[in-house]
């Protein structure tokens, strides 16, 4: 049972959590001010101490607080030395893949790239940076791979890079046959090269360009459909099939699924290509299907013939002068689909 110091304290920290939430600019000002002076220098067990075993609560107030006011610059330098309390902490790892989870590295990168802010703001974000970059080679990585991200999403909002940029994306999810030939040459020479393939730049850029199509397709519905015609779908399945390196066939099978989601067009190529029993085990979790397939149905994946492109070319040739919606799961696409399967035509 919980005694009844330890009620005193949670009773505390929700009052506290419930003043924050009604606080309007002016309180919330008084309260970061307090926190920065209190706990300036903490190591995390401490914070947790002081928040009752609660602290990430506190912590997921001030990312949402930032991500919701920063381009108005209210509070901004406060809220990110609050925010720095947390991650430079001794032991403070949760923290950092609190913040990380939500997004906190882009929105500190987009707080750089804001021509309004306060260059007092714009240090504070850069001394949370370095306090992610200091935490070890993989959150360096981290940062490189979203500041090139955010470039890639202001790049496609020029039309005469975008159509290139997006070709290029989708090329790299199947690396050359030139390089691929080089890494097999090696194998064969060394052995040893076997344990670097997850290091490999070709495959690295596999992952990256996995992970880049699925933020674009996410946030522009537009460039999901251009992406379509592209052949995204094939070169994705042929990535979640590259066995060796699981962080590509991860990333990529989690786009592909906002594709299946979206398009009914896709799932039912998709599913066909796969097969019932390969279909159903990549809908339970596109995460982790990597570990779950043996090696038959990674060829399947690698081999697959999904043409969605010319799928869809077909559909305008036969609707050009019937005006139905390309949305998701819009009856353009589902007349599509029957009139494909009808026709007889190869859907792979």
């Amino acid at each position: 049972m919980t005694s009844i110091k330890e009620q005193a304290a949670i009773s505390r920290l929700l009052s506290f959590l419930q003043e924050w939430d009604n606080a309007g600019k002016v309180a919330r000002n008084h309260i970061l001010n307090n926190f920065i002076e209190n706990n300036q220098g903490k190591t995390a067990p401490e914070l947790e101490q002081e928040f009752s075993q609660g602290a990430s609560l506190f912590l997921v107030r001030l990312t949402t607080s930032l991500r919701i006011t920063y381009m108005t610059g209210s509070c901004l330098e406060k809220l990110l030395r609050s925010i720095g309390i947390f991650l430079s902490a001794v032991s403070s790892n949760r923290y950092l893949i609190e913040f990380l989870e939500v997004g906190g590295v882009l929105t500190l990168l987009e707080i750089l790239g804001l021509e309004k802010i306060k260059e007092e703001d714009k240090k504070e974000s850069i001394k949370l940076l370095q306090v992610v970059a200091n935490s070890g080679r993989k959150y360096k990585e981290l940062i490189c791979e979203s500041y090139a991200i955010e470039l890639i999403k202001d790049l496609v909002t020029y039309d005469d890079v975008r159509l290139a940029l997006l070709k290029g994306l989708v090329a790299l999810l199947i690396p050359s046959l030139k390089e691929t030939s080089k890494l097999q040459s090696k194998i064969l020479n060394d052995s040893s090269v076997l344990q670097l393939t997850a290091h490999l730049p070709m495959f690295l850029q596999q992952a990256s360009a996995a992970k880049a199509i699925g933020v674009l397709a996410r946030s522009n519905w537009s460039i999901a459909e251009e992406l379509l015609h592209l052949r995204v779908v094939h070169n994705l399945m042929a990535a979640m099939g590259n066995t060796d390196h699981s962080n590509s066939q991860r990333l990529a099978s989690l786009t592909l699924e906002y594709f299946v989601q979206m398009f009914p067009v896709v799932e039912e190529h998709v599913r066909r290509s796969m097969g019932e029993e390969l279909y159903q085990l990549f809908l339970s979790n596109p995460e982790d299907l990597y570990m779950k397939i043996d090696s038959i149905q990674a060829d399947i994946l690698a081999a697959n013939k999904v043409n969605i492109s010319k799928a869809l070319y077909l559909y305008s040739r036969t609707y050009s002068d019937v005006s139905f919606p390309f949305g998701p799961h819009g009856a353009g696409q589902m007349a599509y689909v029957t009139h494909y399967q009808e026709d007889g035509e190869p859907t792979e």
